[in-house]
């Protein structure tokens, strides 16, 4: 599994920080005085909480990439290799419709690429050097055109906001659950955050997060059908075809590091299909084949 967890992972720092933070300035209170759960409160709570995360894990973005995976930006192509590929992403952001990405190259064996950024404006495409040593110029023009439909799709933003839907549920049952523990099997009747209450609520965030990313792989696996008919519109059908044939055979060795695998072009092993992050190839290829 291969994808969403550079955003995941930096969602789920930036809920742990949000929480504790509320809670030490006294933001945190949705029981009253009597024991009763105000559910309003607890659930505008959570919203705050989830959708904050959500929404800073994708301002930082660009920024966390590009350290992730140590891309480099390229603003003054050093060579042929560079100046082709600057020059394909500024021709086909302009058919797309958005502001030019940054381009840059990350140093890795496999053949993968990936797109990510806070808006379709202020974007990022990062290419890996063993995707350009092993695809010809066409499959890889259509490798970045996959990568440039993800942008103009909105499929960052998108996920931005579905993540932050399912952090809402996540954080609401989860403080829940902490105070089921506290009350009904710990007994406590004194209020406030004990430490069994706050045990069993971070537990619950991370058993439910776990499960809640069922939903966001699910949608991660549909944008990758429109990001490949997006990516046909651009560099023709067959060049799409052929990219995703030439990754096929290098689906094994893909070692795009599990925090950038959301936008990447190739999704890796998985444990689950509910937790893959990108369909098989063979039914990319088929869906391709078969549109008219």
């Amino acid at each position: 599994m291969k994808r969403i967890f550079l955003f995941v992972l930096t969602n789920l720092a930036v809920l742990f920080v949000i929480n504790i933070t509320l809670r030490l300035l006294g933001v945190d209170r949705w029981v009253d005085e009597t024991g009763a759960i105000d559910f309003n409160a607890l659930l505008v709570l959570s919203a705050v909480i989830g959708f904050s995360g959500s929404l800073i894990s994708l301002a930082m973005s660009k920024w966390s990439a590009k350290r992730m995976v140590g891309a480099r930006v390229i603003d003054n192509p050093s060579d042929p290799t560079e100046r082709w590929l600057v020059d394909t992403v500024k021709r086909q952001a302009i058919s797309a419709g958005i502001g030019m990405p940054e381009v840059a190259i990350y140093d890795a064996p496999d053949v993968n690429a990936f797109a990510t950024g806070w808006n379709r404006n202020a974007a990022l495409v990062a290419v890996s050097t063993g995707l350009l040593r092993s695809m010809s110029r066409d499959e890889a023009e259509a490798v970045l055109a996959h990568e440039i439909s993800h942008v103009a799709n909105g499929d960052m933003v998108t996920l931005a906001l579905i993540q932050g839907v399912v952090n809402t549920f996540v954080i609401f049952f989860a403080k829940l659950f902490g105070y089921f523990v506290d009350r009904v099997i710990l007994k406590n009747d004194r209020g406030g955050y004990g430490i069994g209450r706050f045990a069993a609520e971070i537990v619950a965030q991370l058993v439910l997060g776990v499960l809640a990313s069922m939903i966001v792989m699910w949608f991660s696996r549909q944008r990758e059908f429109r990001a490949d008919a997006g990516g046909a519109n651009l560099a023709g059908r067959q060049k799409m075809i052929a990219a995703l044939e030439r990754l096929k055979g290098n689906h094994e060795q893909a070692t795009l590091p599990e925090q950038m695998a959301a936008f990447g072009i190739s999704g890796g092993k998985r444990f689950s299909k509910l937790f893959m992050t990108h369909p098989p190839l063979d039914e990319r290829i088929e869906a391709l084949r078969s549109a008219r």
